[in-house]
């Protein structure tokens, strides 16, 4: 059998909504991959010479050819991921981000100047890297572009986009756009590659600059094909994101944050809330404050009929997620009734009915692993310590929160919690004005404002000496 006729060389996207196949597809052979790579390399030098503001207009380009296609490209996040359509059409995130990046990049990337009156000029510039491997999730696939393409290319490197197989319709869109755009060729592709090709080409050393969007274990491979080759690699991974609930606030005035913290994207969020801890003062009137709250969670056909939330991505994450939840029962957790009961949500189906657990513990995977689904696990507290204790008794430390009337407690209690982003009063937000990452095993590095640009740079050091006169 030919390599091309080989189904191990192709893939199908199955459609969360309906269980129909929407594509199939083939992966890049090893030429067409050394193609790509040898056309982002040449494109490099011309790319990170380029102006800034001409940098920036190609740029804008770009998403605009983008925003051109704003419904098709929303229709295809639905039909591939199941977001709710009135909810799928993330260019508005994309285009802000392109906005508030171009208006500072010119700042951001100016040289730092030193003087220490000794005659010597010194300053730091902060060059591009090079060609960027960036490594997309499904779950936001056209926001995420923000951070693994337009910044990237902003600070002068060039782009080779590997989306996720589940939502690789998205690259196409991306290949049209930065085409009409008038993109030099090799600044910016998408390509369908399997797993081990594309850790064989970080490995490889060809790019040296790796941006990772995904699962923990993903990142964990990721991270070591990068270090064979010493490539500098940002790594955006998984969370089990905490959330204590103290004595003093007004319940009624926060379950609905947290409603849309917890369920929404159907919970497949990496800063969803799925550990509430909640002070045992006012335990039960929180937890049927959450219930009556979570009513509006109703499950629906994205396209047809949509709902607040359509189906998980795909019947085997739908599977994992009720089994983790059963699990948790046969432990002793109790279950609040599902809040969103549908008919859609059949046992062999992608639709999985929101769940509130609780009588939790952390002995339950349901508390040590990221759920990444519809589910809210609510933990009984006696104190601000014990809380702070279940917090960091994780994993992962991406964002966390703390619900209180007491700003300066919050803050305080903040200060000892381990997570690349803390809130008070406030959840589930990548701010595109603060830096944004984890710490523990939800990634490493930052995206987004100045701290997450200056990753995509090298800064180098300038020692610039007047001519020596010679002395006779």
């Amino acid at each position: 059998m030919l390599l091309e006729e080989s189904p191990l060389n192709a893939f199908e996207i199955v459609s969360p909504v309906n269980g129909r196949v929407i594509a199939s597809r083939r992966y890049a052979d090893p030429a067409t991959i050394d193609a790509a790579a040898q056309r982002a390399e040449r494109a490099f030098p011309q790319w990170s010479g380029m102006p800034i503001a001409e940098r920036c207009r190609l740029v804008d380009a770009f998403v605009s050819r983008l925003e051109a296609r704003r419904d098709p490209i929303a229709d295809a996040v639905s039909w591939q991921m199941g977001r709710p359509r009135p909810q799928a059409d993330e260019m508005g995130r994309l285009r802000a981000v392109t906005d508030a990046a171009t208006r500072r990049v010119p700042e951001w990337l100016e040289p730092r100047r030193i003087d220490v009156g000794d005659g010597i000029v010194r300053h730091v510039s902060h060059d591009a890297i090079g060609p960027c491997l960036s490594i997309c999730a499904w779950n936001y696939p056209v926001a995420m572009l923000a951070t693994l393409i337009i910044h990237p290319l902003l600070a002068g490197n060039v782009v080779l986009l590997k989306h996720a197989p589940q939502t690789a319709l998205i690259g196409d869109f991306v290949n049209e756009a930065a085409k009409e755009a008038g993109l030099p060729e090799g600044v910016v592709a998408a390509l369908d590659m399997t797993h081990a090709d594309c850790e064989a080409l970080i490995a490889s050393g060809r790019f040296p600059l790796v941006q990772f969007i995904g699962s923990t274990r993903g990142g964990r491979a990721v991270a070591t094909a990068a270090g064979k080759a010493m490539a500098r690699v940002g790594l955006e991974l998984g969370g089990s994101d905490p959330a204590y609930i103290r004595s003093d606030v007004d319940v009624d005035a926060i379950v609905g944050d947290l409603v849309e913290g917890c369920f929404g994207n159907a919970g497949q969020s990496c800063c969803s809330v799925e550990r509430l801890y909640v002070h045992s003062d006012i335990h039960d009137r929180f937890v049927e404050a959450l219930r009556e709250a979570a009513k509006v969670v109703s499950i629906g056909h994205p396209v047809e009929s949509p709902g607040y939330i359509g189906p998980v991505v795909s019947r085997d994450a739908a599977a994992r997620i009720r089994g983790t939840v059963s699990d948790a029962i046969a432990r002793g957790a109790r279950e609040i009734l599902p809040v969103g009961a549908s008919q859609l949500a059949e046992a062999a189906s992608a639709y999985v009915e929101p769940r509130i657990l609780t009588h939790v513990d952390h002995d339950m995977p349901l508390m040590r692993h990221e759920i990444f689904g519809p589910v809210a696990s609510i933990m009984k507290v006696e104190s601000d310590e014990r809380a702070i204790a279940l917090m960091n008794d994780s994993d992962y430390g991406l964002t966390a929160s703390i619900w209180s009337a007491d700003i300066e407690r919050a803050v305080a209690l903040g200060r000892q919690v381990r997570s690349g982003t803390f809130y008070v009063n406030r959840c589930d937000h990548a701010d595109l004005n603060l830096p944004w990452g984890g710490v523990k095993q939800s990634g490493i590095g930052r995206s987004y404002a100045l701290e997450g640009f200056a990753e995509l740079t090298a800064p180098r050091a300038w020692h610039v000496r007047q001519p020596l006169e010679r002395h006779s």
